[in-house]
């Protein structure tokens, strides 16, 4: 046999079995299972870094980010707050007209008695 044919016989299965064992590793990493913990791992990674790009700029302006919290929280509370005000206007309303009723029968009987 020519021994170039057997040494391109040699190179042939030698790159076959590489391309095999790259097809393998491929498959491994492309299961589902693997793609998910990739994935989770990217995450929490991306996560941890966000968290601490975050504390780092309320360290720098603490003023700014509490404002931008009391912000957020006035906006999600906005029906509740609305509320009580509703209530404590209507409160405030009624107290007086009751003042006023009760300021109107003291003249009243003020002017019954003389």
């Amino acid at each position: 046999m020519n021994p170039k044919v057997e040494a391109a016989r040699i190179e042939v299965a030698r790159s076959r079995a590489q391309l095999m064992e790259t097809a393998r590793e491929l498959q491994g990493r492309l299961q589902p299972g693997t793609l998910a913990r990739d994935a989770w791992e990217s995450a929490k990674e991306k996560g941890a870094d966000m968290a601490e790009d975050a504390v780092d700029a309320v360290r720098k302006r603490p003023y700014a980010a509490g404002g931008i919290v009391a912000a957020i929280a006035l906006f999600i509370a906005r029906e509740p707050l609305k509320d009580l005000f509703c209530r404590i206007g209507d409160a405030m309303t009624s107290n007086d007209a009751q003042d006023e009723e009760t300021e109107e029968q003291d003249g009243r009987e003020a002017t019954a008695s003389e």
